[in-house]
């Protein structure tokens, strides 16, 4: 008898469902999250032919116990997956029968399982994107207190390069400079943290074939270079180039039917960091390579500045699929001619 397991994780515990071919619901129990006592419950169900596992925040732990027990594990692409509007009684214990129902039926929309080690190198690196964001946040509070009590507006590499004496020398009370050196202090301290972090993940993405080949596309530097490879994984995955765009974000979302539009689709769908480097790498290219700029500067004339980078981010990310797939060269001619 085959079996299917649908397991609706939560922070704390777990709702197994495991259903015959026949859809008879033959286990069903709510779990603490615990690898041994999940385990154990589904070997004493039998053989399983596969166990599906909702993608939230912290999936990792539970896939990977599943693998280790040897158990074929689908990843849920959870906005992907739609329960009947018409169901009466809706739950946790529904939620898991109808991941095994939708898998048993090979429709469950899945996503990828990202492999554990490289996992944790693209992890390292949003690490990094977080903490970035923590250091302009301080730099952009010392801009506000100095604007605010002196009128004066200060660029923010310049407050990089502050120390203790420029704080000495400001006209302000001293609880303004202990707060204004406070900002300095976090900022200063982040910046270590940043750069540690930053020459780990090098010596990593050194390893990387494809790390070399997209530092040579135009507008993408090292940690571009680093943020679409790690966040790509295996570029197999992508039937082509459309497929790659897509989940990069930068094509449109659009769905219709009889010829009438039916909403923007599911914008979220996709990799919010591969989108943001595309924009970025876009951004780059158009100010730096005069072919891009000219192709960018053809297509703003005809719509907006921001459809026109988002094009460009575009154009890019197909020319990055071409590296990962193949390690062709870039050639900004043949992309943007």
């Amino acid at each position: 008898m085959e079996l299917y397991a649908g397991i609706d994780l939560h922070s704390n515990n777990s709702v197994i469902v495991v259903l015959d071919t026949s859809d008879r619901v033959v286990y069903q129990k709510r779990l603490p999250n615990n690898r041994e006592a999940i385990i154990g419950a589904l070997m004493a169900c039998g053989p399983i032919v596969s166990v599906a596992v909702e993608s939230t925040f912290n999936w990792y732990w539970l896939v990977d116990a599943l693998e280790d027990a040897g158990y074929a594990v689908k990843l849920v692409n959870t906005a992907a997956v739609k329960q009947y509007d018409g169901l009466k009684h809706s739950g946790d214990f529904s939620d898991a029968r109808h991941l095994a129902h939708l898998m048993r039926l090979g429709i469950l929309p899945t996503g990828y399982i990202y492999p554990r080690e490289a996992r944790a190198v693209r992890d390292l690196l949003r690490k990094r994107s977080q903490m970035v964001r923590g250091r302009t946040t301080q730099i952009l509070s010392m801009q506000n207190l100095l604007a605010r009590n002196l009128g004066t507006q200060t660029n923010a590499n310049e407050l990089k390069r502050w120390q203790a004496i420029n704080i000495e020398e400001l006209d302000l009370l001293p609880e303004q400079r202990l707060a204004i050196a406070s900002n300095l202090a976090v900022m200063h301290c982040l910046d270590e943290q940043i750069k540690a972090l930053e020459a780990a993940i090098l010596e990593q993405a050194r390893l990387l074939p494809a790390f070399q080949g997209l530092l040579k596309v135009s507008g993408i530097g090292k940690v571009l270079a680093l943020t679409i490879a790690l966040e790509t994984g295996d570029i197999a995955r992508f039937e082509g180039a459309g497929n790659f765009a897509s989940y990069a974000r930068v094509v449109d979302s659009r769905r219709e039917s009889n010829g009438k539009k039916k909403g923007e689709g599911n914008a979220k769908c996709g990799n919010k960091h591969l989108a943001w480097a595309f924009v970025e790498a876009a951004h780059f290219a158009v100010r730096y390579d005069e072919q891009i700029k000219r192709w960018y500067q053809k297509k703003a004339a005809k719509t907006l500045q921001v459809v026109a980078i988002k094009a460009v981010a575009h154009k890019l990310a197909r020319a990055c699929y071409h590296i990962l797939k193949t390690g062709e060269v870039f050639d900004v001619k043949r992309a943007f001619g």
